[in-house]
């Protein structure tokens, strides 16, 4: 049976209106107040009853020096955010009317400029596509109903060569034509009355020939809305309200990486009609391009909570406890002949403290690729990262687990003797 509040094409322009309300307005849950005295945690029995859910399946678990990637689980969420989505789990409400007074709240602690506000999505990729969409389809029914047909819409977005990578297939996704440029000479020359919105790749900033400053500067210029991804851009934690007070109208985060949110979160940021029209192409709406991307009550909670715990650490004291962790493994490992190290940060994007470890191929017959494989294949598995090309082992602590960068260490110092000629 179908169920009786499916939305439709008339019940959605009640909804617009209702959304503008909805900011002013509580939220409004729909069942009976739980307890509200936490309930103790239920023995577990088959399933997860060993406390390791992941062997239980045959799936082998990994000691993560690589950082947030994705493909390992992003991040290990807090045991406060863990605590807050659980409470969640125990009410229902309307999903609008949280995810409106939710990004209110983010917004506040953030103290974005006026004019700006929030929206939690199941993902920094979730927030290109919603808000992308968005700007395509401002509040037009029909319009994101149709999208990615873009028949009446306009349907051009700008993008430098040197900041397509795979996310920009979320850009796609909604039927937009990607228009590739170079200089700001060849940006002047694409904007014409089908441009939608202007496209930065934060971490591709040193690559391109326009930078963040002047991207945005040349997108205002011809009033066209300015969209950067900044996923990966925590830390340091100012980078959460840095692009806002720049000026940009749309940025994206990651909830799941540094931040320690829920996995399957992010953040849109930007000027508060354009993510208002975001949340309309979103779920929970029915007919929309978003559908698909639903974050629930609980992570939309737990986004909060990552969100105040994350303002609340010290950076600096974290920071020194990555340098820490990474001066252990550099002091064992360099003990091996021919074996040499250095600590590079990326300028943009997981701006965290790294180590390289290179050695002579011809003392230690392996390359990087190999070793890391040797590590990743071993018991523990260990993962590390090799570099684009291969050139070196290298690796970042923030997301070891105390101790862990010990048994790094050792499992690497074992294999490199074991291979030294």
């Amino acid at each position: 049976m179908a169920f009786a509040d499916q939305s439709n094409r008339r019940t959605f322009l009640g909804m617009l209106s209702a959304m503008s309300a909805a900011v002013l307005s509580p939220i409004k849950t729909f069942a009976t107040p739980a307890s509200s005295t936490p309930a103790a945690s239920p023995k577990l029995t088959g399933f997860g009853s060993t406390g390791n859910v992941y062997e239980e399946l045959g799936v082998t678990t990994v000691i993560n020096g690589q950082g947030t990637m994705t493909v390992l689980g992003g991040s290990l969420p807090r045991p406060e955010v863990e605590a807050v989505m659980a409470l969640g789990g125990k009410h229902f409400c309307s999903i609008p009317d949280l995810e409106v007074a939710a990004g209110k709240r983010i917004a506040e602690m953030l103290k974005l400029p006026e004019g700006y506000a929030a929206l939690v999505t199941s993902g920094a990729a979730a927030a290109m596509q919603s808000g992308l969409a968005g700007i395509l389809t401002g509040n037009n029914p029909k319009f994101i109903e149709q999208i990615p047909d873009l028949t009446g819409m306009k349907s051009e977005v700008i993008i430098q060569k040197s900041h397509r990578n795979p996310f920009d297939h979320q850009l796609r996704t909604t039927g937009v034509k990607l228009i590739v440029v170079e200089s700001a000479a060849d940006v002047n020359n694409a904007i014409n009355p089908q441009t939608a919105m202007m496209h930065f790749s934060n971490f591709a900033n040193d690559e391109g020939q326009i930078k963040v400053e002047e991207w945005l500067k040349l997108a205002h210029e011809h009033n066209i809305p300015a969209f950067i991804d900044a996923a990966a851009d925590t830390p340091p934690v100012s980078r959460l309200w840095d692009y806002a007070n720049m000026g940009y109208d749309l940025i994206a985060f990651s909830g799941g990486k540094a931040i320690r949110g829920p996995q399957c979160a992010g953040l849109l940021i930007g000027k508060k009609d354009l993510v208002a029209n975001a949340l309309l192409n979103n779920s929970p709406h029915e007919d929309t391009i978003g559908r698909s991307q639903k974050v629930g009550k609980e992570e939309i909670v737990g986004m909060v909570k990552a969100v105040e715990m994350y303002l609340k650490d010290d950076h600096e004291a974290l920071n020194k406890e990555w340098q820490r962790r990474l001066e252990y493994v550099s002091s064992q490992v360099a003990k091996i002949p021919s074996v040499t190290t250095s600590f590079p940060t990326p300028g943009i994007a997981n701006h965290v403290p790294h180590l390289d470890i290179k050695w002579d191929e011809k003392r230690i017959p392996m390359t990087p690729r190999e070793v890391g494989k040797a590590l990743r294949d071993g018991k523990p598995s260990i993962v590390l990262s090799t570099g684009e090309h291969g050139e070196a082992l290298s690796m970042n602590s923030f997301m070891l687990q105390p101790g862990e960068e010990k048994i790094i260490a050792a499992e690497l110092v074992k294999l490199l003797k074991a291979h030294l000629t």
